[in-house]
């Protein structure tokens, strides 16, 4: 097995999907280890930091490639299974940004009031309970909460020449921002262009459901990745999520409800191709099972999530059982 270690240097950080040359040409198979920066590009370090005074804006949420796969054209589809994600440092930072946020005013939410007011939260994690602090600024409330590490942004290269803000989610990936994108996962993305060129980044040491303020508890990670290249299959037009317990299907657009209506057409989708039924009979089957969770109502598009769980459902094996064989590759190293 090859493997890749990665850490870039600031100059070597990436802003966009598609219009940047790769880091790497890897091999089909290749073992990751890489090192990603986290959403603030850690320029948010103290509680007394103001996104507003030490913040790049055209320098937030840089990710860790592009990857070049060798022999990935498009049409096929990429596999990505995330091994391992360790936070790479004993602390994370959350902010409220001015015009950013579920419950602000924004640029897309024009009104007459002031933002809301800048504040940082810094959360100090304990590796040997795997929790991190919050600490509530109003009030002497400290919460240990859980630390569950996920990627926020996995993309490929976007078709047609297009490229995409690293802030953008879409039929891509990119920027989707869901819990779901955690250890143990296999995340398959249509290619749309040769190589593929995906990059990783957005680490959150944890994040709930819609990422209401706009930042996770966010921090640069260590992350371990096996990549695969399926040919010869349907290539899913929206990101899909296998994890050992759950098929998952993530949409990302405007308005919200056109985002989950893409999460649930592509998982008909995916029931079609897994237990050949027709759109009809997913559809109805679908209405019964599913589970609809926000990954996040933030972004320049948003990003809603389809799961199903497969033990209501008959033995499947999705792209051939890649999944399961990428589990069983990951334990063994």
């Amino acid at each position: 097995m090859d493997v890749v270690e990665y850490r870039p240097e600031r100059d070597q950080y990436v802003w966009t999907f598609g219009g940047v040359a790769p880091s790497h040409r890897i091999s089909p198979g290749t073992l990751l280890r890489l090192w990603t920066e986290d959403a603030f590009s850690g320029r948010l370090t103290r509680v007394t930091d103001r996104p507003g005074d030490v913040l790049d804006m055209t320098e937030v949420n840089p990710q860790t490639g592009p990857f070049y796969v060798e022999g990935a054209e498009p049409g096929d589809t990429l596999a990505l299974h995330i091994v391992d994600l360790t936070p790479a440092r004993d602390w994370g930072a959350s902010s409220t940004i001015p015009f950013f946020g579920a419950l602000s005013t924004t640029d897309r939410t024009a009104l007459l009031h002031d933002p809301l007011p800048e504040r940082t939260w810094i959360y100090q994690l304990d590796r040997a309970a795997g929790t991190v602090l919050f600490e509530a600024t109003s009030a002497d409330v400290r919460l240990e909460l859980p630390c569950n590490p996920m990627l926020g942004t996995v993309g490929v290269a976007p078709a047609g020449r297009e490229v995409r803000s690293s802030l953008v989610p879409d039929m891509f990936g990119g920027n989707m921002d869901t819990p779901e994108m955690k250890p143990g996962v296999t995340c398959y993305l249509q290619v749309n262009v040769e190589g593929a060129l995906f990059s990783v980044g957005d680490g959150h040491y944890r994040q709930g459901e819609g990422e209401s303020c706009g930042t996770a508890v966010e921090g640069a990670m260590d992350v371990t990745l096996l990549v695969e290249l399926i040919k010869g299959a349907p290539a899913p037009l929206w990101p899909r999520i296998e994890s050992d317990t759950h098929y998952v299907v993530v949409g990302s657009s405007r308005p919200l409800e056109d985002a989950w209506r893409a999460s649930q057409v592509g998982m008909i989708g995916w029931l079609g191709e897994l237990y050949g039924l027709d759109r009809l009979d997913a559809y109805q089957l679908l209405t019964q099972i599913s589970e609809s969770p926000l990954a996040n109502v933030v972004d320049t598009n948003y990003s809603a999530v389809t799961k199903v769980p497969k033990a209501l459902l008959p033995a499947g094996r999705a792209y051939n059982g890649m999944h399961t064989h990428l589990r069983e590759q990951a334990a063994t190293l």
